[in-house]
């Protein structure tokens, strides 16, 4: 009786899945090369590139060897990279004086890269967590034990206006101050960089997915231990609302594009921000995004590849239109073919 039963439907939804083809007609959420942002590590001297332990197939590269990733990264069709600079530990102190330095490493890089690439859009991080002995991302009022945060706000506004006059598209604060987007945004019209623009990380949660970045830049160790917690300036993993919040400010404040960070575990806020602004959003999948999914592949527990695409399609169907990724140049090679 079984074999002649027939349901009398009309909408059938299989229909459109039933060949390749046809899924591709049909395909909602594409990922491409120009939807990626290259997260990259700069270090100092002549070393060969160093893989960092907790995040497979990602190195800390010299001046002239990030010159080469990036230009190898341009070919393949991905229009930008974040850089971000592991110091010497003697360079670095209470106030991150290192990153007023007009010498400073990224500041070197970043002449390096537009000079050999200068189509590539060079994106730079605002914070002050790579300079200080204490691993935070602004100045530590010791009394208190915690920011301060105008006073870093100050040195975060000098910090964006050399990074553009180095040359950079995108000055991107990260440190999740007060009020910090719009004094850089008015220091660097002061500054006569009207044209730099501000990738404001607008809800930047106190993560626990930051572990292997914190290890790439050395910030881990400098506060010696990989658990520091920033629980008062960056926010509650708990809260949604509040995103809306600081993307808000962020865009009033000047804020050209804004992002959500983490991706993955914040799928919801990433759609949050997208239904409430119309400026680009940006998404990034951090360091623990991806460790996670190369450990779990490892163990044979996962399909590397599949999950790979599968995380970065999530992202994207979420409503970000860029996605800062490790995985940015891989995906890139499998596009090309």
């Amino acid at each position: 009786m079984a074999e002649n039963f027939k349901l009398d439907l009309t909408q059938r939804p299989r229909r459109l899945r039933r060949t390749p083809a046809l899924r591709a007609l049909v395909e909602e959420t594409v990922l491409r090369p120009a939807d990626f942002i290259a997260p990259l590590f700069v270090v100092d001297g002549k070393s060969k590139p160093e893989e960092i332990k907790s995040m497979p197939g990602v190195f800390r590269l010299n001046i002239a060897d990030l010159v080469k990733e990036c230009r190898a990264i341009y070919k393949l069709g991905v229009p930008a990279v974040a850089l971000f600079p592991k110091l010497d530990p003697k360079l670095k102190d209470d106030e991150g004086t290192q990153a007023l330095n007009e010498e400073t490493l990224v500041l070197r890089a970043v002449r390096a890269v537009k000079k050999a690439v200068p189509e590539l859009v060079v994106i730079t991080d605002v914070a002050l967590d790579p300079y200080t002995s204490h691993g935070h991302d602004g100045v530590l009022n010791t009394a208190r034990d915690d920011v301060e945060n105008d006073r870093t706000v100050g040195i975060l506004a000098k910090m964006a206006v050399m990074q553009a006059r180095a040359g950079v598209d995108l000055v991107a604060p990260s440190d999740m101050m007060d009020g910090r987007v719009g004094a850089i945004r008015q220091a660097l019209d002061s500054a006569g960089c009207a044209g730099t623009g501000i990738m404001a990380y607008s809800a930047k949660y106190n993560s626990a997915y930051y572990g292997p970045f914190r290890e790439a830049v050395g910030s881990a160790q400098a506060a010696g231990t990989k658990l520091l917690s920033k629980a008062t300036y960056q926010m509650n993993p708990a809260n949604r609302r509040e995103a809306v919040l600081e993307a808000h400010l962020d865009a009033i404040e000047g804020a050209d594009i804004l992002m959500v960070k983490p991706a993955g575990a914040y799928l919801d806020i990433i759609r949050e921000v997208r239904n409430t602004t119309q400026k680009p959003v940006a998404a990034y999948q951090v360091s623990g995004e991806y460790s996670q999914i190369h450990a779990a592949a490892r163990l044979g527990w996962l399909d590397l590849a599949r999950t790979r695409h599968e995380s970065l399609v999530a992202i994207k169907r979420a409503g970000a239109d860029m996605i800062l990724t490790y995985f940015a140049k891989e995906m890139a090679a499998l596009f090309k073919g």
